[in-house]
């Protein structure tokens, strides 16, 4: 899919402020990533887990100033985060609420924004803009699949482990203090390995959410989410991590060969 310079589409968000003269150290001890190490006007992504490493809500930390932090998180997320931050507040100087904003992801072009690389192309995350969208929804979460990106409710929730889904490589710091979660996640990155990660998959049919994916007669597997295309569908999956890359799978009755993630978070192709 090949999108105009610059093109535009909406992206729904809940926002939760956290401000005050304890907030960077409050922060930095509740979410997986270094928030103290951002300067006013940079973003970083981030988790809020639970003691157990399962996934809470997935996070992007915007700084506008010294002692104040826009959180940006899904739609059905916002009243969780804000309630789960402020119930373990205790006597932390930091105000927490919900507050409203529009976001919309700008492809190509010139401006302001956080940047991201969820969509397989240059794009920043813009807020507060009066934009018309030019990228549909559907058309969006192409892009989304194609690159590998994981979503809520479809890749992501509690009972997914973040290196499975990829987020230990740019929404947990290994070298800052200590947050919820982060005995679990330490001793699976420097012990072991995830069982699983997301593999991209491309298909002959548009298949469920949830189906089963087998390799030489075992399950492998499942598809998250899928999208049709004109010559049939790509899909996003959780394939066992023996599975070798270049395999064909089944897929209910059908087959996928699987392919590259499009382009990486950093904005260059993947090894």
């Amino acid at each position: 899919m090949q999108l105009a310079t610059p093109s535009v589409a909406r992206r729904p968000r809940a926002f939760v402020r956290v401000a005050g003269p304890d907030a960077e150290d409050y922060l930095n001890r509740m979410v997986s990533n270094d928030v103290a190490a951002l300067g006013p006007g940079e973003a970083c992504e981030a988790l809020l887990l639970t003691p157990k490493a399962r996934i809470v809500a997935p996070l992007v930390v915007l700084r506008r100033s010294h002692d104040d932090f826009l959180l940006l998180t899904e739609p059905e997320l916002g009243e969780r985060v804000r309630a789960e931050l402020t119930r373990s507040r205790f006597a932390a100087k930091a105000a927490i609420e919900l507050e409203q904003h529009t976001s919309h992801i700008v492809f190509g072009g010139e401006g302001d924004g956080i940047a991201t690389g969820a969509y397989g192309a240059p794009a920043a995350e813009v807020l507060d803009a009066e934009l018309e969208p030019t990228v549909s929804t559907d058309e969006l979460e192409l892009l989304r699949i194609r690159a590998g990106t994981p979503a809520w409710g479809r890749e992501l929730d509690e009972r997914v482990l973040p290196a499975e889904a990829g987020l230990d490589a740019r929404a947990i710091s290994f070298t800052k203090g200590c947050y919820p979660g982060q005995e679990p996640v330490a001793r699976l990155h420097y012990r072991g390995h995830a069982n699983r990660g997301l593999r991209v998959l491309e298909l002959a049919e548009l298949p469920e959410r949830e189906t089963e994916i087998a390799y030489e007669g075992k399950n492998v597997g499942r598809i998250t989410s899928a999208v049709a295309t004109n010559g049939g569908a790509v899909a996003l999956a959780y394939v066992r991590r023996e599975v070798p890359e270049d395999a064909e799978l089944a897929v209910g009755r059908g087959s996928a060969t699987q392919l590259r993630p499009s382009l990486d978070w950093a904005g260059s192709e993947r090894p």
